[in-house]
C-alpha cells in the first residue's frame, strides 16, 4: 500500500520526493488543493469514501498517516 500511495503522490506533485519527507504539509509539498485531489484519487483507487471530518492536514502529513486513514476507512494493508 505504501508504494501505491507514493505513486499517487508523485503523480500529483512529480517535482517532490515523497520518500524523503517528514511532513508533506509543513514542507509545502501538499497544499489544500492537493489534499482535495489526493482524497479523490484515494477514494477512487481504493474504492472508499473518506469522510469530510477526516480531511485535515494531520491525516496527510506523511505516508504512515495516510495509511492509517485508509485503514480506518476499511482498506486492508
Amino acid at each position: 500500500m505504501k508504494k501505491e500511495i507514493i505513486k499517487i503522490l508523485e503523480e500529483l506533485r512529480p517535482e517532490f520526493d515523497f520518500n524523503e519527507s517528514v511532513n508533506f504539509i509543513e514542507e509545502g509539498m501538499l497544499d489544500s488543493f492537493d489534499v482535495v485531489r489526493l482524497v479523490g484519487e484515494l477514494d477512487s483507487r481504493f474504492g472508499i469514501s473518506i469522510d469530510g471530518t477526516d480531511i485535515i492536514p494531520e491525516n496527510f502529513k506523511d505516508v504512515d498517516k495516510i495509511i492509517e486513514l485508509l485503514t480506518k476507512n476499511g482498506v486492508k494493508s
